[in-house]
């Protein structure tokens, strides 16, 4: 899609509508909406629709239209598709199913969306299966339902696979001013990432936020990420497919291939992507962008007028990348004059009721807190009901945040503890003050987290290009252990002392050769301790020659090696290919702790030293390398460039590579390094 602009088709000046009660809904949307253009219906029978002419076909239109609704049955959609192209359009949008998201019933689904694609040629469509797109901006829309937009002058963003959860998002009472909305259904030819894309470009569009299936092209979201950074335009995702069962859902109803959920993490997090979790999470996420940007760091402040919502907003932060952080000494003499003796200074901060109503004193309190250098200054207030209680003293309070705001020039927002006690209008009026209208504390608190993520990112370096390399045809091959330790011996990778034999009495010359104690492996066996394959600590040649008598039945011959000092730790290295996301490294706890102790990071590739260094601290097995308790320790640095060697290897055999798995590496005592004690390569031939 990089060659196709989608200008005309999301800013359209004139727009032809074909189908029949598809085709009415998008014109009344658009009066609904105010849109200034041209509006052309397409009917083969009706003379007029919403008291506009109707054309009989493609050839009648006026002129190319900039975009098109294509509201018909699945096999003319084809055939008005290749008319459009023909003539010039602009672009249009697919609304039938039945293409390559279909059911077996219709089998020729996947073939069907292949000719669709081929009769829009150049020209940019967007699905099928799927209502459209919304511009807020202009009014125009290619939306067949109902939805809950207004005009606005500048906004956010916000692209999905699925329609229905659209029309959802445009319906949201919390204050989200939505410049755009579009679906793009099967993806068939122009995916999210295309049109965000196209829709980041629009000086009116202040962030975006993606609601993902199914990864389509991912070079396109790598440029996305890229541009995000130079425009300043964050962005966030839903990604779904955590659960089988979603990915499952994901295919039955856009065909599209989930992918790993946790590679899927690694790669938006490398691309400054923030990832939220639910929909409520994305819209307060999006409002944060919306209005303050990404964060400079995840330090923030709270404030609220009961120790019981403090509470709350401290054990909000306990699993989240939040800090909120002491206050400073400088801060302290300013909030005890404002709150009083009674009040016990802290960080969230329980400020009582001593000062609610009072605008002055309130205005104090705030500004000393904002004056903490704070990313984020938040004050917990639940609005109550305008029908049944007096808003004044609430009031009061939003003043008094706006005023210190304004003095500190800080970042602010109000958190509703209920979704429900923040009134749309409120919201409005804090947004027009630069002050953040939150619904939720642990939404809030995601938010704040995921936008000091995006920040962070943005602050590092621009990440090398994803590793993009297509895998060959052939047969898939599994190396011996030895053979495999002979690449990544070859790789720089340290691996045991050893040798091959093909017999026991071998085994044990071999042995004698190489030094007691001994590790004796089977060869040609994969699970080696279930096949009972693997003897260790063998102490002479008699041991050996028996133990390998005893794996005869299993073995195609042996491999003999010295035994490995005692770790310090234990990891594990693997390489597997995603079918949609290609190549990523795994390292964690390794041997026997890997199902235990679940404690790994996934790094995608290429990766440089310090991104390694970085994930590895992250993993609690990084105290026993370290030394935990004054055990012995060993030197992380070491560990980082095997790590980096394994990787290397990973990068520069991608093209045959299916999977690599070191397990374990010995992380060993201070100065001794590291050791490959374990490994498996599968490739194609």
């Amino acid at each position: 899609m990089t060659q196709r602009s989608l200008d005309r088709l999301i800013r359209p000046q004139t727009i032809a509508v074909f189908g029949g009660r598809e085709a009415r809904r998008v014109i009344e949307q658009c009066d609904r909406m105010g849109f200034a253009g041209e509006i052309w219906p397409v009917h083969p029978v009706l003379e007029k629709v919403v008291g506009r002419r109707c054309y009989r076909s493609v050839g009648e239109l006026p002129a190319a239209p900039d975009a098109a609704f294509v509201g018909v049955n699945r096999l003319l959609t084809v055939d008005i598709v290749r008319s459009l192209a023909v003539i010039g359009a602009g672009g249009a949008v697919c609304y039938a199913s039945g293409f390559s998201e279909a059911v077996a019933e219709l089998a020729d689904g996947a073939i069907l969306q292949n000719h669709l694609v081929e009769a829009a040629g150049n020209m940019p469509i967007l699905g099928p299966n799927c209502y459209g797109m919304i511009n807020g901006l202009d009014g125009a829309l290619l939306w067949p339902d109902q939805h809950g937009m207004v005009r606005v002058e500048r906004g956010v963003a916000i692209l999905t696979q699925s329609s229905n959860i659209a029309i959802n998002l445009t319906m949201q009472k919390r204050g989200l001013p939505i410049s755009y909305v579009m679906t793009a259904g099967n993806q068939a030819q122009t995916g999210l990432s295309d049109l965000a894309l196209a829709v980041i470009e629009d000086p009116r569009v202040t962030a975006i936020g993606l609601h993902i299936e199914g990864f389509g092209n991912i070079q396109a979201l790598e440029k996305l990420a890229l541009r995000s950074r130079e425009l300043k335009k964050p962005i966030v995702a839903l990604k779904v497919g955590k659960s089988e069962q979603a990915q499952r859902a994901a295919i039955s109803h856009t065909a599209s291939l989930a992918g790993s959920d946790a590679v899927a993490d690694a790669i938006l997090a490398r691309l400054g992507i923030g990832r939220v979790a639910t929909l409520p999470e994305m819209i307060e996420t999006l409002k944060l962008l919306h209005v303050a940007g990404p964060l400079e760091s995840n330090a923030i402040s709270s404030m609220s007028c009961s120790g019981g919502e403090a509470s709350l907003m401290a054990d909000a932060a306990v699993s989240r990348g939040v800090e909120f952080r002491s206050l400073k000494p400088r801060q302290l003499p300013s909030l005890r004059c404002s709150l009083g003796e009674m009040v016990a200074l802290s960080n969230p901060l329980d400020y009582h009721t001593f000062v609610w109503g009072d605008l002055t004193r309130q205005s104090e309190a705030f500004i000393a807190m904002f004056e903490g250098a704070y990313a984020l200054n938040l004050v917990v207030l639940d609005f109550p009901r305008s029908d049944r209680c007096n808003t004044a003293d609430w009031m009061t309070t939003v003043s008094a945040v706006a005023a210190a705001a304004k003095r500190t020039e800080a970042r602010a927002g109000i958190v509703a503890t209920l979704p429900e006690n923040m009134p749309e209008e409120i919201a409005l009026l804090l947004m027009e003050d630069g002050i953040v209208p939150f619904c939720g504390i642990s939404e809030t608190v995601a938010a704040a987290e995921i936008a000091a993520n995006i920040g962070k990112a943005w602050q590092n370096p621009q990440p090398l290009p994803l590793l993009n390399v297509p895998l060959t045809a052939g047969e898939i091959e599994t190396l011996s252990e030895a053979e495999a330790k002979a690449e990544l011996s070859a790789a720089g990778l340290s691996v045991p002392l050893g040798a091959t034999a093909p017999s026991s009495d071998e085994a044990a010359e071999q042995a004698q050769r190489l030094g007691f104690p001994i590790a004796l492996k089977a060869l040609g066996v994969e699970h080696k301790t279930e096949a009972g394959a693997v003897a260790l600590n063998l102490k002479d040649a008699e041991a050996v020659r028996n133990a390998a008598q005893k794996m005869a039945h299993v073995a195609a011959g042996y491999l003999v090696e010295r035994m490995i000092e005692r770790p310090v730790a234990e990891l594990i290295i693997g390489a597997v290919r995603d079918p949609v996301l290609g190549l990523t490294l795994t390292v964690g706890a390794g041997g026997i702790l890997v199902e235990l102790l679940e404690d790994s990071v996934i790094l995608t590739l290429p990766v440089t030293e310090a991104e390694i260094l970085e994930a590895i601290s992250r993993l609690r097995i990084r105290k026993l390398i370290e030394g935990y308790r004054g055990a012995a320790k060993s030197d992380l640095d070491i560990v980082v460039k095997a790590v980096a060697s394994a990787a290397e290897y990973v990068v520069k055999n991608a093209v045959w590579l299916e999977e690599l798995d070191i397990n374990p590496l010995m992380v060993l005592p201070e100065n001794h390094g590291v050791v490959a004690a374990d490994a498996l390569i599968r490739r194609r031939r």
